[in-house]
């Protein structure tokens, strides 16, 4: 049953909503100001808050904007005798889901309700499986080296600062990029990614900055390139040690001048991104070579993050191996819950891990389909290298 919040300051307002909603179905609370409505619904879950703007202690639009800088997810429906152009605007600026005059007409209020309903309803399933990715892109361990990254997550995640990870391959370094977005305050606008690697280099400056029609012979209409998409975001170039040179040089300059120019065009485009970068490479390597610029890895590196192999924190094992065991039992739902004998996790702890996390999460994925509730030292010898 929907749960719905009355905030007017007139009893017979109230009064006659409450006796609507009830009829419908809906579980009607009341509040009579703007104070007690606003205290009710940031400490319980409403669906709907129908909610005057003229009132005292507290005016509506001011509770619907505390509500939403609270991250209320509760949709509000302003209901005003001054039906006005402005009060209209202002409350949909501050996030109303609608705005209707009273007395309101009937059919009209009980579909805004409707309509209100399933947006609450969306909303809370899109928060659910946000958190639910938040879970799977979480960084798990308790070893120091770790730890160590974590801190430096928390540390430099609201700031505007250039990251650059490095790490092998495997060892979790687009989670950490992931992590960064999440903590920092250009939350909600994109995470583009671009792995560098998996673009071929005559194709790489079109990606990253995009082209005009007839740039080159199958340009045949403009792209948008990801550093527009990313524009007061996040860009995540992943595997920057296989970027050409040329191509570098384009981004160095795009993050001195924070302009681009697509390929093909003359117009220099205005843009606003924070840059995370990742690689495999011993890049300070890659510049003794004349493979990378010096310029730009200064650019890149002011932060630098260095994620471990996992076999650099074996302690970490089995934390990994059951967070896997969670998200690949989510993922099997046909599959029974399955957990690890002592024996089978002390056998993993053995295992090299050439592949690091993304290793061992194929393995526990592996051990889920193949072997019975109780996964044994002998599973993990048998299916563990099946891999290589």
């Amino acid at each position: 049953m929907a749960k719905i919040l009355v905030i007017d300051d007139e009893k017979s307002i109230r009064d006659a909503l409450r006796d609507i909603l009830e009829y419908e179905g809906y579980q009607v609370d009341e509040a009579k100001d703007g104070q007690e409505g606003l205290e009710m619904v940031l400490n319980a879950p409403y669906d709907v808050a129908l909610c005057d703007i003229k009132m005292p202690k507290l005016e509506g639009l001011d509770v619907l904007q505390k509500a939403k800088e609270e991250g209320s997810i509760t949709q509000f429906v302003m209901v005003s005798a001054f039906g006005n152009v402005e009060n209209a605007v202002e409350a949909t600026k501050r996030g109303a889901f609608d705005f209707i005059t009273k007395p309101p007409d009937l059919n009209r209020l009980l579909v805004t309700v409707r309509n209100a309903i399933e947006k609450a309803n969306d909303v809370e399933v899109i928060k659910t499986l946000k958190k639910r990715v938040y879970k799977k892109n979480e960084i798990v361990g308790e070893s120091a080296i770790i730890m160590k990254v974590k801190e430096t997550i928390d540390r430099v995640g609201p700031t505007e600062a250039r990251v650059l990870i490095t790490g092998p391959n495997g060892s979790g370094k687009e989670m950490v990029a992931k992590q960064i977005h999440e903590k920092s305050n250009r939350l909600k606008k994109p995470l583009i990614e671009v792995n560098c690697a998996a673009i071929p280099s005559e194709l790489i400056e079109s990606e990253l900055f995009g082209h005009e029609r007839g740039a080159f012979t199958s340009a045949v209409k403009q792209r948008i390139g990801k550093f527009e998409q990313a524009d007061n975001g996040t860009l995540f170039l992943d595997e920057i040690g296989d970027m050409s040179l040329s191509a570098q040089a384009k981004v160095l300059r795009a993050l001195q001048e924070g302009k681009i120019t697509r390929v093909g065009g003359e117009k220099e485009i205005k843009i606003n991104v924070r840059v995370l970068s990742a690689t495999n490479k011993d890049l300070k390597q890659a510049i003794a070579e004349n493979e990378f610029r010096e310029d730009l890895f200064h650019r890149l590196n002011v932060i630098p993050i260095h994620v471990p192999a996992l076999a650099d924190r074996a302690e970490d094992i089995p934390l990994l191996a059951e967070k896997f065991l969670q998200d690949v039992g989510e993922d099997y739902t046909d599959q029974p819950l399955k957990r690890f004998s002592p024996e089978a996790m002390e056998q993993m702890k053995k295992l090299p891990w050439t592949g690091n996390v993304r290793e061992l999460r194929n393995v526990v994925e592996r051990l889920v389909i193949m072997c019975g509730e109780v996964i044994q030292a002998d599973d993990v010898k048998l299916y563990a290298g099946m891999g290589l």
